[in-house]
């Protein structure tokens, strides 16, 4: 008899990091063979807007879904639940509640975090803190990437962690190799329009690139969010960069696929970010990755190797690594060559697959073997 699990997590929509991972689980042959899987979706919010807030429609939501919670544990009797918690603002205090009743009902638990925030959450909030020793209580935990352990290691030993850095699908089933750069030379941002995504800072670093005379052209592509169009507009007005930049809208699969193929490298320059699964994207399409030194991405990117990292917020130092993709184009498609082999050794979503499998697997041995 296969092990029963009840997955509780993100999925889409809204679009974002966790709900994309949270719908490979679901949709994985391998998972659904090797355990009896059970689904409910938490997700409060339907667009990456909403996402924190709180609202009379949500709380009503927010019951209806602790209810249907507990009536699967006690008809399916699970063998481990598997939740994907949030890290920081009010959602803990709700994640705080389904979790104790889980724990109620004698429920081995299993928090996938795909995201981060706790330890600056719980110096700020007292109330927080007795949350989260509650919430973290009994329990393992999944990790996207080592450098997010000091986030929580005030509430959970080390023993009780695994790691498991995310995975994507493959795409480039054509083999599309990349052998020469565009004129100009073309970058792509990739994500919300979201301020801590680092929108602002790359028009500050096209705008100093375009002050020193240098030929680029930028692209970004990203539904509107916290940054908005008419915002966006006055920036690249104000800093004189309407000739470098093109704003194309949001883009999914074969579009995507496309800005990938027909722009040189990404940049990501996020304030604040657990993994950034849209450098394992540009990496499969031989594209070198500047981005920042936040969260798990110095898991992801191995600076001056496939890319590089810059301190977030650092508007000169993203710069000067533009301009050096620009100036050394045969080094630049090297790094994306090497990015590719690491996205293919270490990020495909047939491996990321088979490390879930062992990690749940080895937390229900443990289970049986206490």
């Amino acid at each position: 008899m296969k092990p029963k699990i009840l997955f509780i997590m993100h999925m889409p929509p809204p679009v974002h990091g966790a709900a994309m991972m949270g719908q490979y689980v679901h949709d994985s042959k391998l998972i659904n063979e090797k355990f009896e899987c059970h689904y409910i979706n938490p997700s409060l919010s339907t667009s990456v807007a909403n996402v924190g807030k709180v609202s009379i429609g949500k709380i009503f939501f927010m019951i209806k879904n602790i209810i249907n919670i507990i009536r699967k544990v006690i008809n399916i009797k699970p063998d481990l639940c598997y939740y994907t918690p949030t890290a920081d603002g009010w959602g803990i205090y709700r994640d705080l509640v389904v979790l104790s009743l889980l724990k109620w009902q004698k429920q081995k638990i299993i928090l996938h975090m795909h995201n981060k925030g706790v330890r600056v959450f719980s110096e700020k909030h007292c109330l927080a803190r007795w949350a989260y020793r509650r919430i973290f209580k009994n329990t393992h935990v999944i990790l996207l990437a080592k450098e997010l352990y000091p986030d929580i290691q005030e509430y959970v030993l080390e023993k009780k962690i695994y790691y498991c850095p995310n995975g994507m699908p493959q795409t480039n089933l054509d083999g599309y190799e990349r052998t020469s750069v565009h004129s100009p030379y073309t970058f792509l941002f990739l994500s919300n329009m979201i301020e801590a995504k680092g929108v602002v800072d790359l028009l500050k670093a096209c705008a100093i690139l375009s002050k020193n005379g240098i030929k680029f052209m930028c692209n970004f592509v990203g539904r509107w969010s916290t940054v908005s169009e008419e915002r966006f507009d006055k920036l690249i007005k104000v800093f004189g960069i309407e000739d470098k930049i093109n704003y194309l809208g949001a883009k999914y699969d074969k579009e995507k696929i496309r800005e990938f193929i027909h722009s040189d490298a990404l940049v990501f320059p996020s304030h604040s970010e657990t993994f950034g699964l849209v450098l394992l994207e540009a990496m499969e399409y031989e594209m070198p990755c500047i981005s920042t030194r936040v969260g798990g991405i110095p898991s992801v990117v191995n600076d001056y190797d496939t890319g590089f990292l810059v301190q977030s917020k650092d508007t000169k130092a993203l710069a000067d690594k533009m301009l050096w993709l620009i100036e050394h184009q045969e080094e630049g498609l090297l790094m994306g060559k090497k990015g590719r082999n690491r996205f293919l050794e270490n990020f495909t979503l047939d491996i990321f697959e088979h490390r879930m499998i062992d990690i749940l697997s080895a937390v229900i041995k443990a289970k049986n073997n206490n």
